[in-house]
């Protein structure tokens, strides 16, 4: 049974008893020596001469005040209803209360000092106290922000790849940004085998198959108002491809679209305008995929558009990314001769790209940069921050320097196949396909040299959302209005 004199104290003192909270931060009763928390305050209280009702009768004027502002008002309390009452510190009887004061609700202040909170006494005859703990300040903050956007639209995105299957269902928050809902992504290489055969074959289908009837299970939990479903590089390549497309459809009830390489290049630069910092002037912003790499020019140097596609002078997608790569020369046991036939191939492949110098003297800027949106760099970031587990929140928006990626690229090619699988941030599923993917990387570090590289960990999905949101209007809608 708990002590009531006990729990009596510790709510006078920090606001929760036992396990509880405390806001300011402070475990403690009571505080020893001098101040406001010290033995002299506790004397005050306990002092009969200093008490609530001998400071209102000897101050008319501060009574009349306080009964004009509806605090001094009592009224009678029921035996037979609960009441809430205020124990006071120091009292030798904890079970003695005072009722509450009501009247006209107090205005909530925010400087009052924290750590007060209230007692619920059952009934008259039977009064035992409750002390209610003070809810912790994080818990308060997500209930906060999750109100602030309670009544949000939702809205998703997902990119079936040459590797990867991916979704995310978002609302959207402060103009320009949102708040992920719910998020699903496997790799499933529906690509394998795609630039032998030209087909997607069976085991894969499969694979992407069970992958896209989770992501319509998470879809159908969610009242999603807008959604864009994408297919990209390996079912525009594949003569099945459209095929496949009406198995998911008839096993799913997803309707994907294959979206082109225009397409596949501007969704990619929209996922990623917040990365582009006011004082750049103009960026490369690659996206190394399984069955193609998209390459985008972006000059900002003399207007600034919130969306940041408006601003690509020139763009190409190479009909190369890691798995294909990974196939045509190998990708689990690369040496650095067979490392450099791979860089040559893509560098052939980049200087088909006409416009590749239509950026000019910018890239000679010392606010030019190279901006990367794929599972290479991030790669490559969570390596050069040697975590031991990988933490997209420590890797998008990271800056790299030029050596630390050269630095990173040679690591991982010293690294024996086992060694790279045993590496927290790549695993059995990239271990064969990363260093195709720095191959890849080298060759566009070459045509554009740059002491810098920002990572970042996004890519078509939010892009897509980010067009989404902006046509649909849902940065401007009422329902955000009412709610600032």
């Amino acid at each position: 049974m708990k002590d009531p004199e006990r729990d009596a104290l510790a709510a006078s003192n920090g606001g929760a008893s036992g396990d509880g909270e405390v806001l300011n931060g402070t475990g403690s009763l009571a505080k020893e020596g001098t101040g406001p928390h010290g033995n002299p305050a506790q004397n005050r209280q306990e002092n009969p001469s200093d008490s609530r009702e001998g400071r209102f009768d000897k101050n008319h004027k501060k009574r009349a005040r306080r009964r004009k502002r509806g605090k001094s008002k009592q009224t009678p309390v029921s035996p037979d209803e609960p009441v809430v009452a205020q124990v006071q510190p120091g009292a030798a009887d904890a079970s003695t209360v005072v009722p509450a004061r009501t009247g006209k609700k107090r205005r909530p202040n925010r400087f009052r000092r924290r750590g007060r909170s209230s007692v619920k006494v059952a009934t008259a005859a039977s009064p035992t106290v409750a002390v209610q703990p003070s809810q912790p300040a994080p818990a308060r903050e997500v209930q906060r922000v999750q109100s602030r956007y309670a009544g949000a639209p939702l809205y998703a995105a997902l990119d079936l790849g040459t590797n990867n299957c991916r979704l995310l269902v978002a609302s959207p928050t402060r103009p320009g940004q949102f708040r992920v809902i719910d998020a699903f992504s496997r790799i499933v290489r529906l690509g394998e085998g795609l630039g032998a055969t030209g087909r997607l074959n069976d085991n894969a289908m499969d694979r992407a198959v069970e992958a896209l009837k989770i992501c319509r299970d998470k879809l159908d939990s969610h009242d999603v108002r807008r959604a864009r479903l994408i297919a990209t590089e390996a079912c525009r390549q594949a003569s099945n491809g459209e095929e496949f497309l009406d198995r998911v459809k008839r096993e799913t009830g997803l309707e994907l679209e294959i979206i082109n390489r225009q397409t596949e290049a501007r969704l990619a630069v929209s996922g990623c305008g917040t990365l582009v910092e006011r004082e750049t002037d103009a960026v490369v912003l690659f996206d190394i995929g399984g069955g193609s790499s998209e390459i985008a020019l972006i000059d900002v140097s003399e207007r600034r558009s919130p969306r940041l596609a408006e601003h690509i002078i020139a763009w190409t997608s190479l009909p190369v990314g890691v798995v294909t790569l990974a196939e045509r020369f190998g990708g689990r046991d690369v040496t650095s001769d067979n490392f450099a036939v791979m860089v040559d191939h893509v560098a052939g492949l980049i200087e088909e790209f006409s416009e590749r110098h239509k950026l000019g003297d910018l890239v000679k800027s010392q606010n030019f940069h190279l901006l990367g949106t794929s599972g290479t760099v991030t790669t490559l970031a969570g390596i050069h921050l040697g975590l031991e587990r990988y933490d997209r929140r420590r890797i998008d928006g990271i800056w790299m320097q030029n050596d630390d990626v050269t630095e990173m690229t040679s690591k991982l090619l010293s690294w024996s196949f086992d060694e790279r699988v045993a590496n927290p941030c790549i695993g059995a599923d990239r271990a064969d396909l990363v260093l195709a993917g720095c191959a890849i990387l080298d060759a566009i570090r070459n045509v554009w040299p740059s002491q810098k590289l920002r990572v970042a960990d996004r890519g078509l999905r939010e892009g897509i959302l980010t067009e989404l949101m902006s046509r649909d209007g849902a940065w401007r809608n009422r329902w955000l209005r009412a709610t600032a």
